[in-house]
């Protein structure tokens, strides 16, 4: 069976313990190469994943030839400058979350994919593809809540470590673009349109300048999408979908566990229907789609377009914010 030859950028904690191990279990991709500016460090990563090839840079990586695709966890400021120069290598690019520092970053990297019609860019909004949102996605076109009026999503942690690039405002730190873009993500998932207003409010750290609590509410055509994410906080994470007679609510949306079934409720009148999705790694699978569609050729099922909608509606939170009033987008 042929499979994808990837190639990753950095040895980044989101890379080596979560994604290659979930893309070494899948049927289209292959691990081939490991990349980091320290090659002692790729040498390291390489020997405990398993992984046939260390680099001591980026640019060499991106040089070997056998390599088909690129998976691209660097920092956040990373994103765009990495992912074109793979694309100028001539190698298809998953590149995580957010996309870009901002919409004029995204807007640039669309660009600069036109150019390159036969490379596939895809952005890593890996929950799409677990079966609990599947199902969410499929219970919610088909009207099993009647029309839906609302979702509220919430995700938190607690980190307040200096050295943490999550912490830094150069690197792209901060609450709504590492988490607060899932819940801007799936509100326009399930709605399957875009908001046309919104309002948000944050609260910024005095020590490192990143927002460490951001609400929004987002106004859809007809419905409405509130959310909060956070860095310091008590971590949790649950996404509530109400309709007119009945309520979706899932367990745990974004870090689904590898490890063990997933649950989600639906609720109608008094009757709460618990279904319980099968054991599975959503990098596992985004991993494989992704693999297959270029082995194929047929779209990415996440298009590169999504990735730059949802940058543009981060960056209109940022900006109601900072004029605190509500903002067209």
């Amino acid at each position: 069976m042929k499979k994808i030859s990837w190639g990753i950028l950095s040895t980044a904690k989101i890379g080596t313990v979560k994604v290659i191990p979930a893309m070494q279990q899948g049927k289209y991709s292959e691990i081939t190469a490991i990349a980091s500016r320290n090659k002692e460090k790729a040498q390291k990563a390489a020997g405990e994943l398993g992984i046939a090839k260390a680099y001591g840079s980026y640019e060499e990586l991106l040089a070997d030839k056998d390599i088909q695709a690129i998976y691209n966890p660097l920092p956040n400021q990373m994103h765009v400058p990495w992912t074109i120069k793979a694309l100028q290598a001539g190698k298809h690019v998953l590149c995580e979350k957010p996309i870009g520092l901002n919409f004029e970053d995204a807007g640039h990297l669309y660009n600069e994919v036109q150019k390159n019609p036969g490379l596939k860019v895809m952005e890593a909004f890996m929950y799409r593809f677990h079966p609990q949102w599947q199902k969410a996605k499929e219970l919610a076109d088909a009207g099993a809540v009647g029309d839906i009026r609302t979702i509220h999503s919430f995700f938190s942690y607690f980190n307040d470590d200096p050295d943490n690039i999550r912490n830094r405002p150069d690197t792209g730190g901060g609450a709504l673009l590492d988490i607060g873009c899932y819940c801007i993500s799936l509100s326009r998932f399930i709605f399957n349109s875009e908001p046309r207003r919104l309002i948000g409010r944050i609260d910024f750290d005095p020590r490192y300048k990143i927002d460490r609590l951001t609400s929004a509410i987002m106004e859809f055509p007809s419905s409405s999408s509130t959310f909060t994410c956070a860095t310091q906080l008590q971590g949790f994470q649950r996404v509530n979908i109400y309709g007119s007679t009945g309520q979706i609510e899932i367990e745990i949306p974004f870090n689904a566990p590898p490890d063990k079934p997933c649950r989600l409720w639906l609720q109608k009148d008094t009757n709460r229907e618990e279904i319980v999705c099968e054991i599975c790694d959503q990098y596992t699978l985004q991993g494989d789609l992704f693999s297959e569609a270029i082995l194929n050729d047929t779209p990415v099922p996440t298009p590169l377009e999504d990735a730059v909608a949802n940058m543009r509606v981060i960056d209109k939170v940022f900006e109601s914010a900072r004029i605190g009033t509500w903002v067209d987008i």
